[in-house]
């Protein structure tokens, strides 16, 4: 005979959890494919990737730069995949290192005005891109699924016990 709390755990799965499932599925899937999207046409319209212009577009939020360990805490990367993106970006001329003060280890990295304008222009064909590749959402859709997305991310994270 079972007793109570093993009863619990051999329960079948409550009744949204397989909609919950379906729902991460169609979103990872739209997600995946919005994001190759932007990668394809990144490449063939600006010859860059897109972690490269995530990079750039950190560094335009950030119009004083930040130093490596910032930039890859934006990005959630390590500084080791940050590292040869920014080389390249500097080979370039898109961006500057500069030295932080009283740190010689440290260098704060900045957009170039080359830069900001190569990024304007990537900036302004990515959100027509993304518009297109969203358009079949209306005004209400948008609010709406935004609005729902927010509340799962500000969620408190939820442990099982």
């Amino acid at each position: 005979m079972e007793n109570a709390s093993s009863a619990g755990r051999n329960t079948l799965p409550k009744p949204l959890s397989k909609e919950r499932l379906r729902l991460w599925l169609k979103l990872l899937k739209a997600s995946k494919w919005v994001e190759a999207e932007l990668r394809e046409r990144l490449r063939l319209e600006f010859d860059t990737t897109l972690p490269r212009f995530d990079v750039m577009a950190a560094l335009q939020r950030h119009g004083d730069g930040l130093t490596m360990s910032q930039l890859s805490g934006e990005l959630r990367v390590s500084n080791g995949n940050v590292t040869g993106i920014v080389d390249r970006l500097v080979e370039e001329g898109l961006v500057v290192r500069i030295p932080v003060l009283n740190d010689r280890r440290a260098t704060t990295v900045r957009l170039t005005g080359k830069g900001r304008e190569r990024f304007a222009a990537m900036a302004a064909r990515h959100e027509e891109w993304v518009d297109g590749l969203l358009e079949t959402l209306d005004g209400e859709m948008i609010r709406t699924l935004s609005m729902q997305l927010e509340q799962v991310t500000s969620a408190p994270m939820r442990r099982e016990a």
